[in-house]
């Protein structure tokens, strides 16, 4: 990690430790902590660290939005951090000023399709679109009359659907029913849906690894305080068994996250790229699964109720798993791509990284 990526982790986490505290939040009788750690990120710049200064963002490095979506991830944020984020990379992207306030994006999934004619007018639907109650604007790539565009649309303008994840926040379906864009770009060259949802891809997986941080940490410390038989329960060789392999659940998923953010930030655009962030979310994925299954086994049932904290990080993991493809769908495309490279090529592929 650099000195500036460094910087960028601690002053997230910072602001998430005195704003944004779990337990404070999933004791908090309303909304109100919302406002003050939102005006908090958005006043240091984090929100829009991956929009160029010209066009009113931090002009940060996409190594240090990554920290960002790390951070998030391990304080299980229920605010739209990471798609404001992707949002803001998109807009700028195509030279697009990027609004204040909370935004998202779309399409988030594979099937969505979306077009936008020359007068910037959209057509289509977008479905589970994350927070899509809770941010202001939505950025899009739609199939436009000479190809991909890139364009920036108020929610009030469309209708949108109140559904949820399985975490509680909002993710619904957005109709883009004859919507004007705000503005409108052509995205520039490389820029289509499979690089979008790479992207995607690759900030859920740093954020699912953050979470899964969070849950080796609450885990192994309930561990060592829970009493049973006159001794805390770390003490059990199958509790202990049950920690070793969260703890490497947990590794697993940092490094696999953290290589294909690196692989995104030294701006690597090759077939490397797609095996670093597809294997990415298939392993961190994977990883949730599993990570959360032991978090809950080791919590007993006090894991379960809402007092806890524990279900704020499991469930966002499984929620979050669907998003920009889930494992699944990874997985046979990435299978596809290297049954087409052919056999001799595959360990060159794997060797390169």
């Amino acid at each position: 990690m650099s000195e500036t990526s460094a910087i960028v982790a601690e002053t997230a986490a910072r602001i998430f430790e005195d704003l944004g505290d779990p337990q404070t939040i999933n004791q908090a009788k309303d909304d109100a902590w919302q406002g003050p750690l939102w005006e908090s990120l958005q006043e240091s710049g984090l929100t829009l660290a991956w929009v160029a200064d010209t066009l009113g963002g931090a002009g940060a490095s996409l190594a240090d939005g990554f920290e960002v979506v790390k951070v998030a991830g391990r304080f299980a944020s229920p605010l739209p951090v990471a798609e404001t984020l992707l949002a803001g990379w998109l807009l700028s992207e195509a030279g697009l000023e990027c609004p204040t306030g909370p935004m998202t994006i779309a399409p988030s999934r594979w099937s969505d399709e979306l077009k936008i004619d020359a007068a910037g007018v959209l057509s289509g639907k977008s479905r589970a679109v994350p927070f899509a109650k809770r941010a202001e604007h939505v950025a899009v790539l739609a199939d436009g009359p000479q190809g991909p565009v890139v364009a920036l649309v108020r929610l009030a303008d469309t209708r949108s659907g109140d559904g949820r994840n399985l975490a509680g926040d909002s993710s619904g379906e957005v109709l883009f029913d004859k919507v004007t864009a705000v503005a409108q770009a052509a995205a520039p060259a490389g820029l289509d849906r499979q690089r979008l949802m790479l992207l995607g891809a690759t900030v859920r997986a740093n954020q699912m690894a953050g979470a899964l941080e969070t849950v080796l940490a609450i885990t192994t410390r309930y561990a060592g305080e829970r009493v049973a038989f006159e001794k805390t329960i770390s003490k059990f060789q199958a509790v202990q068994h049950n920690l070793a392999r969260l703890a490497g659940e947990t590794a697993a998923a940092v490094a696999a996250a953290g290589s294909a953010a690196d692989t995104f930030a030294n701006g690597i655009t090759d077939d490397r790229l797609f095996l670093e962030a597809a294997g990415a979310k298939i392993r961190v994925a994977e990883a949730a699964t599993e990570g959360a299954s032991i978090g809950h086994q080791v919590h007993g049932a006090i894991g379960f109720t809402k007092e806890h904290i524990l279900h704020r990080f499991t469930l966002r993991l499984w929620a979050w798993r669907d998003d920009f493809g889930n494992e699944s769908d990874w997985a046979v495309r990435l299978g596809r791509m290297i049954a087409a490279k052919g056999a001799d090529e595959l360990w060159p592929l794997v060797a390169s990284r």
